[in-house]
């Protein structure tokens, strides 16, 4: 039987990220920071696409693989839409505001790497209004709903819809994690199929919930956590952990999107039910192509040069048991 679609609940931003040459230092006088006015020449301004949803739908769609995005954005997506579609990902279901534009991170850097940064939330606040009930009549049952980073109501709605109706859902709150009360961030993971997190996060986890690591697994089918240059480690209840080295020989340039690049990987070969550690080691692989590239949905391959990656660092008989789903893959 083929898989159900995946649902990947998240925010949907853009980053302007633009470029002082001076230093913001040169131009602030200490003694008048109560009257600060001031503004900068930037040099250049880069608009990158973001937000976990699309990160990891991208990377979904480039493995041939066409998710679900789910999200709020305002009337100003249309360009953003456009893109994802060409790549393989079902706009349909995103939520647009009436009144909001799409979540925007604003950013000047000047010379010494200092920054002035601001984020709006915009029409992000707004998923709290999505229902998933309406998309599963349109798409069919879901293989997972992913609930990423979002609106913390939006977030807790979407879980706790998918506790009622049964659908197995993915808890990866992310960048919530630091804002999250204990409160919340237990109601966000009870029961998930998956947890997603990085180290640092996961000893937050148990730090805001007052669970220790034994009762996080206990609450959970299967905990993932990223290990950065170190690999990934899997955990399950009653099962030896499942660890696993990064990808080899990668030139690391950018490291924004890595996450998001991963789970997409892992999510992928879930569907392909080739089991955990195919899956890490697809996750790992797409996570390379992305920490080598400037732009968290800029990079692409071909089915050749994907499996020659997974064949280097995971060995031949990877290479072979992963090469019958990667047909799909845009050439």
């Amino acid at each position: 039987m083929s898989p159900g679609p995946l649902l990947i609940a998240g925010s949907i931003a853009t980053d302007h990220l633009m470029t002082f040459g001076g230093k913001f230092a040169d131009s602030l006088v200490v003694e008048q920071l109560d009257k600060l006015s001031v503004s900068f020449l930037v040099e250049d301004l880069e608009i990158r696409r973001g937000g976990v949803a699309p990160n990891m739908c991208f990377g979904l769609g480039q493995l041939g693989i066409r998710p679900v995005l789910v999200g709020a954005a305002g009337e100003d997506f249309a360009d953003y839409r456009s893109w994802l579609e060409r790549h393989n990902v079902d706009c349909d279901s995103v939520h647009i505001s009436e009144t909001r534009h799409t979540a925007r991170f604003v950013c000047t850097s000047d010379s010494t790497m200092a920054q002035f940064a601001s984020f709006y939330p915009g029409a992000m606040s707004e998923a709290r209004l999505i229902e998933l009930s309406p998309i599963v009549a349109r798409v069919g049952q879901p293989e997972f709903v992913l609930i990423g980073a979002d609106d913390p109501d939006g977030m807790l709605r979407h879980t706790e819809e998918c506790r009622q109706r049964g659908y197995p859902f993915i808890a990866d709150p992310s960048q919530q994690l630091a804002f999250g009360e204990g409160d919340l961030i237990r109601k966000l993971i009870d029961g998930a199929a998956y947890l997603f997190s990085n180290e640092y996060e996961s000893h937050m986890i148990e730090s805001k919930t007052g669970w220790s690591a034994d009762e996080v697994l206990e609450r959970v089918g299967t905990q993932v956590t990223t290990l950065g240059a170190d690999g990934v480690r899997i955990l399950r209840k009653g099962h030896d952990p499942i660890e696993l080295p990064a990808a080899r020989n990668v030139a690391a340039l950018e490291p924004t999107g890595v996450g998001d690049a991963f789970r997409a990987g892992f999510l992928g070969a879930l569907t392909w039910q080739v089991g955990l550690e195919r899956a890490a080691q697809v996750g790992c692989v797409l996570a390379a192509y992305v920490v080598e590239t400037v732009g968290t949905q800029e990079y692409s391959f071909t089915p050749e040069q994907f499996l020659a990656r997974l064949e280097d660092s995971y060995g031949a008989a990877c290479a072979a048991d992963l090469a019958p789903y990667l047909t799909g893959v845009p050439a």
